[in-house]
């Protein structure tokens, strides 16, 4: 993250992303494929890392291999064709409000303390030996004489999908293909990140 300075000389917390410029390698329509989507992917990849069916879907398209291939349905872009570039400029301005979707950062295998705010046993004395980050009782007697569903338990903490709503565009530097949102996004740095439209 960063900060810039607004028209108002505000000074605004940033974050910045990189977005590459995304190829429409395929557009399905309700007539075809009951519903209306299109299909964008970016970073080119090695060919000999491609499968051969995904090589015939990018030739399909007129494009090289790519390693991000994301569909965003309800979206048809006018004027636009299968192989044509979209770039952050057409479709997003200054002021518009974004949802930034991406995998959070993975923190490994955690306990209730960490993973979910468990205080632990209040008294450290009076007998407790190493009972302090302990869960505690989790279930019940002969009836039901087993543990429900969702209770909360130790754990993997992070590396799931999390949506950012609601982020304002401060800046857009179509030079360098970076936008600049208020706020922070989910994800470590490098990690790819889905865009939408509030």
């Amino acid at each position: 993250m960063t900060s810039v300075f607004d028209k108002d000389g505000s000074n605004v917390p940033v974050t910045v992303i990189e977005v590459e410029p995304n190829v429409i390698t395929q557009i399905k329509k309700e007539e075809t494929d009951g519903y209306n989507a299109v299909q964008l992917s970016a970073y080119d990849k090695k060919e000999k890392n491609t499968t051969k069916s995904l090589q015939g879907h990018f030739e399909k398209a007129g494009v090289k291999p790519k390693k991000v291939v994301r569909e965003f349905r309800d979206f048809i872009p006018e004027g636009l064709d299968m192989g044509d570039e979209v770039h952050v400029q057409d479709l997003i301005n200054e002021g518009d409000f974004v949802d930034v979707v991406g995998k959070s950062k993975g923190k490994g295998f955690t306990g209730v303390v960490k993973r979910h705010g468990f205080s632990g046993v209040g008294e450290s004395t009076h007998g407790q030996h190493n009972r302090q980050r302990a869960p505690g009782s989790i279930g019940q007697a002969s009836d039901p004489s087993r543990v429900f569903k969702g209770v909360k338990m130790a754990g993997q903490k992070g590396n799931t999908r999390v949506k950012m709503k609601d982020l304002r565009v401060v800046q857009i530097i179509p030079d360098s293909n970076l936008l600049l949102v208020k706020g922070s996004i989910p994800g470590p740095k490098g990690r790819v990140v889905e865009i939408h439209k509030s």
